[in-house]
């Protein structure tokens, strides 16, 4: 597939390039409902389908297998098996755990690594659970021995401005579940649930640790516009539901100021939505070029953007391509050669260059 139009929109203080270039995609198996995704090595990956099912798969083979789990999820909605992340042997996966009585929660548990059976714990659920089937977000990230994680406010606005509840908020734990002692309960916020460590948040369904500043970067679906990319951070508040990021209510009636003083600012936004998603900083060779550039991925517009953002006062966006592959839920850049894979649609793609 190819990639040959030119668009060039110049606004203050933002660039947005649509550029001529050419890449390969390729689909490397069929799957259904895919949501998360993490390369256990070079060779293979594991994969959740939203419907509840794990999957194994070998990229150069194509070869697809099931691994058993023992988790109680619930689909309902947006709901059932969200994100998943490998690493040093162990699986963490979030979730929407059944909590009984249609009600459940964005949850998180850690099992060690078998092909054959996952036999998770849980080391988070968020408190209350909701019966709601919006909102849960869900992405990981690890940074050290800390896991963060983004956790949905369950369409139920304002709750994401209350720090005694979890939905609506980052949440920040050791990898064992355990409480970091300088969490913003412990260091100021003493009001503030022990596992919080941003507030303010909607439906937050990118998280990732740059390989290059070391911090972490997020992307949030606000309602009718009002996506936006930003940057986690400790004991703030990005607004939610004072502020509308730029959007209004599906209804059409207004939500807030874009932003004021007092909230976490984001790096960009979007209004209309491009119902941002997954979201990567690029490090590898394949688009070397891109080394430290933010990568972000969408569903309604079935885009992938490039962000070049060190200077917060001219950010360059250049859509890479659109409506090729579908409704583009997760990215994952291969740990060796830095092609890049998406789930999008039903379907593991692959992404190169055409040489």
């Amino acid at each position: 597939m190819k990639k040959i139009f030119i668009i060039i929109i110049y606004c203050t203080n933002i660039s947005i390039v649509s550029f001529a270039e050419e890449f390969n995609f390729k689909k490397i198996v069929d799957l259904k409902s895919p949501w998360g995704s993490s390369f256990i090595n070079d060779r293979e990956l594991i994969i959740t389908e939203k419907n509840g099912k794990i999957k194994f798969i070998n990229i150069n083979t194509k070869k697809i297998s099931e691994i058993e789990h023992n988790l109680n999820y619930l689909v309902h909605g947006q709901g059932g098996l969200l994100d998943i992340l490998f690493k040093d042997n162990f699986v963490y996966i979030s979730y929407s755990e059944d909590r009984g009585i249609g009600k459940s929660s964005t949850s998180i548990a850690k099992a060690q690594f078998n092909k054959n059976k996952l036999n998770f714990k849980n080391i988070f659920q968020a408190e209350p659970p909701i019966d709601s089937g919006y909102h849960f977000g869900s992405r990981l990230a690890i940074k050290g021995n800390q896991l963060f994680a983004s956790a949905g406010e369950r369409g139920m606005g304002m709750i994401a401005q209350d720090p005694k509840k979890h939905p609506g908020s980052i949440i920040r734990i050791n990898l064992d579940g355990s409480i970091p002692k300088d969490n913003p309960k412990f260091t100021g916020k003493s009001e503030w649930l022990a596992e919080i460590y941003q507030i303010g948040i909607r439906n937050p369904q990118g998280l990732v640790v740059s390989p290059f500043d070391n911090k972490i970067y997020m992307s949030n679906h606000g309602a009718k516009g009002g996506d936006w990319f930003g940057e986690v951070k400790k004991a703030e508040n990005y607004g939610w539901k004072i502020l509308g990021w730029g959007g209004k209510n599906y209804t059409g009636t207004k939500i807030g100021p874009k932003w004021k003083p007092g909230f976490t600012k984001a790096i960009q936004y979007w209004v209309p939505s491009i119902a941002t998603s997954a979201i990567t900083i690029y490090k590898g060779n394949e688009f070397e070029e891109w080394n430290g550039h933010a990568l972000i991925t969408s569903l309604k517009d079935k885009s992938l953007r490039k962000l070049i953002f060190d200077n917060r006062t001219n950010i360059i966006e250049e859509i890479i391509f659109k409506d090729k592959i579908g409704r583009i839920r997760d990215i994952q850049v291969h740990p060796k050669n830095g092609k890049i894979y998406f789930l999008a649609g039903d379907s593991l793609w692959l992404m190169e260059k055409n040489f």
